[in-house]
């Protein structure tokens, strides 16, 4: 009997035609993979989790990716691409994983806050499918992804065999290419990190004000065991996320400091572990 080919779906949030998703989609093919892609027709960097509910959304086929792969540009943010593959392009067909990426830029630390490319994992996540988001930390126009097939494969390879926890998507982050080799996958918790921020104000011809965001990135973690620690001694982190926002220890301290009481069941649920960090070489998921 001829084993059944994995169904993975992939999205981005830098639009189908970023050079990313092109890479992610060539190497989830490599795979053995049947790949059904269903993205942003335009860039939707910094959408976070926004999603479309106040004009109807368009769906067109693109056969960017070639014959063999079935693909569809979407209007709408990278949370609408997930959602309207699941209900409407797969109907009743499960993805056996959901991919996202590969962004064109960190989305380390806080940035998973406000990234589109985890958002559409995380959607997935939310529909109880296994999910992963994919990250190249390098901003420059001409950014090289060609190192990074070998990072995707192992994880997509790992979720495939392994599965990834329920109500969880994994936030994957990949150094920039360099001289110097990766030393290996490693599990991380999301820095404690900040943008210090600042409005630039500027006129138009007209004498108008505008505004640029700008700002700089602020580690304020130290810890060793942290997604930007091991990006900056040349891992690439792998950071389980959940949708779930309860502050667990939150909930203990407002109902003994306000005095308010607290459902019996959060009473005795346990606060989530922080994950364990090591050191994962190629071999191990292999």
């Amino acid at each position: 009997m001829t084993p059944t080919r994995p169904l993975i779906l992939v999205s981005n949030d830098d639009g189908i035609t970023a050079p990313g998703i092109r890479h992610l989609v060539e190497t989830v093919l490599a795979l053995g993979a049947e790949v059904v892609v269903v993205a942003p027709d335009a860039p939707q960097s910094g959408m976070g989790h926004a999603i479309t509910i106040g004009h109807p959304l368009r769906l067109s086929k693109n056969p960017i990716f070639g014959p063999d792969v079935e693909a569809y540009e979407c209007s709408g943010t990278p949370a609408d691409c997930v959602k309207i593959a699941k209900h409407y392009v797969l109907k009743d067909r499960t993805p056996d994983l959901v991919v996202s990426g590969i962004n064109h830029g960190s989305n380390a630390s806080v940035n998973v806050l406000y990234s589109g490319t985890m958002s559409a994992a995380i959607e997935a996540a939310i529909e109880g499918l296994p999910a992963v988001g994919f990250s190249l930390c390098e901003y420059g126009p001409n950014a090289d992804f060609s190192h990074a097939a070998e990072w995707v494969s192992q994880v997509c390879r790992h979720a495939l065999e392994h599965g990834i926890p329920a109500g969880t998507a994994l936030n994957v982050n990949i150094p920039k290419n360099s001289d110097t080799p990766i030393a290996g996958l490693r599990l991380a918790r999301q820095a404690r990190a900040k943008w210090q921020e600042e409005f630039d104000r500027r006129l138009d011809p007209y004498q108008r004000p505008y505004y640029w965001l700008i700002g700089s990135f602020v580690n304020l973690d130290h810890g060793t065991d942290t997604d930007e620690w091991a990006l900056a001694n040349n891992y690439v982190s792998v950071v389980p996320c959940q949708f779930d926002l309860t502050a667990y220890t939150g909930l203990k301290q407002l109902s003994t400091a306000w005095q308010l009481p607290m459902p019996v069941a959060a009473e005795v649920a346990a606060p989530p572990q922080p994950v364990p960090s090591g050191d994962y070489g190629p071999a191990s998921l292999g």
